[in-house]
């Protein structure tokens, strides 16, 4: 039998018959929906927000929280895999799916109080309402304990003042979680759309995540009610702990930002012909692109095992980390392989991989920079916090 060419080591086979029909689901909508508009949504700087009760529909956002929340209560592999076709078709898509199920409907179920996961989490997961999650600000993503938002008691409310920034989704959201410092250290509000001096402002110019929303978020004197505190955590392990959720997504969604490009180039060096032959039959060309399967196939194994640890509940955040390095690192060196094969073709965005390059310059930045989980590693190894 011959090899599956984006699978060498059929991978495939170690998942269970409901995880592959999670993936089939989702390749199916990527490649019907997703894949013949993303082009033209990355040009215009838009994002397709018309896919957004389609998403829903499938149950693909919260889908790995409990059914009596709306939810489809599918396991953390099954997770990986929507994550994996999403990117397939663009990182803006996978990014408004994590944003909206690992950084906002989670820590509402892990932290929130029963009244809120009723009240938020049912229509959060059939897209009624949508979520951003603020805790990046202006002067260091990497540094969130170095945090400014502060939040003040005022009698049964809170008055929040400060800044975030890069938040995805920011002017598409109905609530916002929300991190501030607050005399018994950092806590996370439920901040509404329309509540007083709470403002939302899109980033433009952006050359990357051109099909998503980012946008910076500005509180001035906005006053929260108690019931809006996410009641179950304090410190900085609420925030890291929905960062380790979207992080472990976004261990998948390159795998499939790579086989995009793969794909393509594979199909395109078969048919530009040079000195007259293909360029697939070229020894350089064909070194590269074994090269690219290579490194799929042992991001694809990494992230299947991540995957069953986490459903086992053993996963630590520093094999997390070396994932989200390994297959971020990967992804991107492939697209950029891939539009240099396509020569001159690769600069439009005709063809995918130059925009799947410019997206991963963005993902191997958010939810921690690719030095941020090196050094997560080498801490790991040492004993040593070189931060």
């Amino acid at each position: 039998m011959a090899l599956q060419p984006y699978d060498l080591f059929d991978v495939r086979s170690l998942l269970t018959e409901e995880e592959r029909a999670v993936q089939d689901t989702v390749a199916r909508f990527t490649d019907e929906r997703v894949l013949p508009i993303i082009g033209d949504a990355f040009d215009q700087g838009r994002f397709p927000k018309e896919l957004v009760g389609e998403i829903a529909e499938l149950g693909l956002l919260g889908s790995s929280l409990p059914e009596q929340y709306g939810c489809a209560g599918l396991n953390a592999v099954s997770y990986g895999l929507i994550c994996q076709e999403l990117e397939r078709g663009d990182s803006g898509i996978r990014s408004f799916v994590s944003v909206q199920s690992s950084l906002c409907m989670y820590p509402i179920y892990a932290y929130g109080s029963e009244e809120q996961r009723m009240r938020w989490l049912p229509d959060m997961a059939a897209g009624k309402v949508i979520g951003c999650f603020g805790l990046t600000e202006p002067h260091g993503g990497s540094d969130p304990a170095n945090m400014k938002t502060v939040a003040k008691r005022d009698g049964d409310d809170w008055v929040i003042n400060g800044s975030k920034m890069w938040i995805t989704n920011g002017n598409l959201a109905d609530i916002a979680i929300v991190w501030a410092q607050t005399e018994d250290g950092i806590q996370g509000f439920l901040v509404e759309k329309g509540m007083k001096g709470f403002a939302a402002q899109e980033i433009k110019h952006k050359m990357s995540l051109r099909a998503s929303v980012t946008s910076s978020l500005f509180f001035d004197n906005v006053r929260v009610p108690d019931a809006n505190r996410l009641p179950n955590v304090k410190g900085l392990k609420g925030p890291l702990g929905c960062l380790t959720q979207a992080r472990y997504g976004i261990t998948w969604g390159p795998i499939g930002a790579a086989i995009a490009c793969l794909d393509e180039t594979l199909k395109y060096t078969k048919e530009r012909m040079l000195f007259g032959r293909s360029v697939a039959a070229t020894q350089s060309a064909q070194i590269k692109m074994a090269e690219m399967a290579r490194r799929i196939t042992l991001a694809q194994l990494l992230v299947v095992q991540l995957g069953r640890l986490k459903d086992a509940g053993t996963m630590q955040p520093t094999q997390v980390s070396l994932a989200k390095w390994n297959n971020c690192r990967m992804a991107i060196d492939i697209a950029r392989e891939c539009r240099d094969l396509l020569g001159g073709a690769g600069i439009t965005t005709e063809h995918s991989p130059i925009r799947h390059a410019l997206n991963l310059e963005s993902v191997i930045t958010y939810e921690g920079t690719e030095t941020v989980h090196q050094l997560v590693v080498g801490r790991e190894l040492t004993g040593i916090n070189a931060f």
